[in-house]
């Protein structure tokens, strides 16, 4: 499509006639991104409100449905970077939001963790050197004042405050770990999530082989706390939760995407933005998954 036909469709978006504006509305939006800088060009020089709207209206229809493909694209290709499944749901919320500035701010705290480690330390003394460095030199910890706050779930927010819910810290605390090449993996615990610590030289199929699999569980909910299998026996106790296999086991990178999701639909829904919550409920149905069971 040429300038000249682009900047008449713009035009015709204040068109008083409804089966106009839907051919008008039609048309942009099968442009997709490349038409962006014009639409928020197009609203800089409306004086009319109802123009204004319909302009922002396309801009975020556009940018969804960008995320959208990107997203379908992560479930299909890419579910091994998980940092790239965390930062698209972030966009759904913050469409300006570049990977770069989320690398720098994981990169700063990688490098501290990296100039204190070293190959003779034991896992546990690794899982230390990294509370230190997230909790205490830069400052991560539960946000119990918000707990319900969509923000705790978006990872810049996260990186920006130092605050998060359960997932979101263990998030940032696996993406760390794993960057220094150290096995540590998200668990879909209920009403918690945690990280287990892998021994990379025991394999096995079956459910006893992965548990030995496991040297310990870490809660980066409560300043990275060391688990073993019997405090997560008494936690499901305490929840009158009966104890599955995937409650010890670490889980898919689709299903911490999963439950990100639907922690956003709750806090949306809590916090009364029905339409935010709508939009997410859009994103779980488009990647629809069979483990998509809600988990609080």
């Amino acid at each position: 499509m040429t300038r000249e036909e682009i900047h008449a469709l713009l035009q015709l978006l204040d068109d008083p006639n409804d089966e106009v504006n839907q051919t008008v509305t039609s048309r942009i939006l099968e442009q997709g991104q490349i038409i962006l800088p014009d639409l928020e060009a197009a609203w800089e020089g409306s004086m009319d409100p109802m123009h204004q709207d319909r302009i922002i209206n396309l801009i975020q229809e556009i940018q969804t449905q960008y995320n959208h493909k990107q997203l379908q694209k992560w479930v299909l290709r890419e579910q091994n970077d998980l940092l790239k499944g965390v930062f698209l749901i972030s966009r759904y919320q913050y469409p300006d939001l570049g990977m770069r500035e989320i690398e720098i701010s994981l990169d700063r705290i990688i490098k501290d963790v990296w100039l204190e480690l070293n190959n003779n330390l034991t896992a546990l003394e690794k899982v230390r050197i990294l509370n230190h460095i997230i909790f205490d030199v830069h400052g991560f910890t539960k946000n119990t004042k918000n707990f319900y706050s969509p923000q705790n779930s978006f990872i810049n927010q996260v990186l920006e405050t130092g605050k998060g819910n359960p997932i979101s810290l263990a998030v940032i605390y696996s993406i760390i770990a794993q960057r220094l090449k150290l096995p540590i993996f998200g668990v879909n615990l209920p009403k918690n999530f945690i990280l287990a610590y892998r021994d990379e030289l025991v394999t096995g199929s079956g459910f006893d082989d992965v548990m030995e699999d496991i040297l310990f569980y870490i809660n980066p909910y409560n300043k990275g706390a060391v688990l073993g299998r019997k405090e997560i026996d008494y936690f499901l106790k305490q929840q009158k939760i009966k104890p599955q296999p995937s409650h010890y086991q670490p889980c898919s990178n689709l299903e911490i995407i999963v439950r990100i999701l639907h922690n956003l639909i709750h806090a949306y829904h809590k916090s009364g933005y029905r339409e935010k919550a709508e939009l997410y409920e859009s994103v779980l149905k488009m990647i629809n998954p069979p483990e998509a069971q809600t988990l609080k």
